[in-house]
């Protein structure tokens, strides 16, 4: 078990912000498991006090990037606008959230199932993905399912997911494996740009991947802090309280992370109600 003390970092609002959807509170008070790629952890918090039951080389290789630890949140939290009453309450509401560095391939295919979705029904479509073409895997006495890798998806039929509850976005998912397969959009290449418009537009060559959805990946996985996913939610916000454009040049770098406390303030705090 590795203990660290986290600033700005809590589990409950990482695993309720909609970035992740194989993390999930479990019987015992502030513990969560998690499933990412073909990896799986036990973690829990007291306080600022974060306990990550991983090996050392583990938590440092996979887990310190996966969830941004190197980085100061509390820097960003200062660039915000004391002025602006909403987007300082929306902060307030959801600072510990850290954006994730997601896998690619993952981020890819979860967004496109996320796609007029609600959280808790793209948690259940996942894990029946996961379930039915991941490998099964055990970490001591816990069994649970990769994400299935391209190939593994490639045997995948739209009727198939269909009847796994995949609906319309079936066929996106077997039309984007097949493109990431015969090399027509390149993993190795995306994460290689460094420019988020770049990643955004490769992004978009694949099937059923429009402008939100590339926002998403480019955020959640190739970590491009200046992509800005607008969905029906940010859009209300926008239009209601950004009247003359949200002020991007202030956050420039950093937009992505204020769009998550403005997501989660919606979602979960005092505006969403659930």
């Amino acid at each position: 078990m590795i203990t660290v003390e986290l600033d700005n970092f809590s589990l409950r609002e990482i695993c309720r912000s909609g970035q992740c959807f194989r993390m999930h509170e479990t019987a015992e008070n502030n513990t969560y498991e998690l499933v990412a790629g073909d990896k799986y952890l036990k973690i829990s918090q007291a306080g600022s006090i974060v306990n990550f039951y991983c090996s050392d080389v583990e938590f440092i290789c996979y887990w310190v990037p996966y969830f941004d630890i190197d980085s100061d949140y509390g820097r960003y939290i200062e660039k915000v606008n004391p002025r602006d009453t909403y987007l300082s309450a929306a902060v307030q509401c959801g600072n510990g959230i850290r954006i994730l560095r997601q896998d690619l391939w993952e981020m890819i295919i979860t967004f496109l199932i996320s796609q007029q979705n609600n959280i808790s029904r793209i948690r259940s479509c996942i894990e029946r993905l996961c379930v039915r073409y991941g490998e099964k895997l055990k970490a001591g006495d816990t069994e649970y399912y990769s994400f299935p890798t391209p190939q593994q998806l490639s045997v995948a039929t739209e009727e198939e997911l269909r009847r796994l509850g995949m609906g319309y976005r079936a066929r996106y998912i077997v039309e984007t494996t097949r493109s990431i397969l015969a090399g027509e959009v390149s993993l190795e290449k995306l994460y290689q740009m460094k420019y988020y418009r770049r990643a955004r537009k490769e992004l978009m060559k694949l099937s059923g991947v429009g402008e939100k959805v590339a926002d998403c990946i480019c955020l959640f996985a190739l970590h491009h802090m200046d992509a800005f996913p607008i969905d029906t939610h940010i859009r209300q916000v926008l239009d209601e309280h950004y009247r003359r454009g949200f002020p991007n040049r202030r956050y420039h770098g950093m937009r992505g992370i204020m769009q998550q406390y403005i997501f989660y303030y919606e979602l979960i705090g005092e505006r969403g109600k659930i």
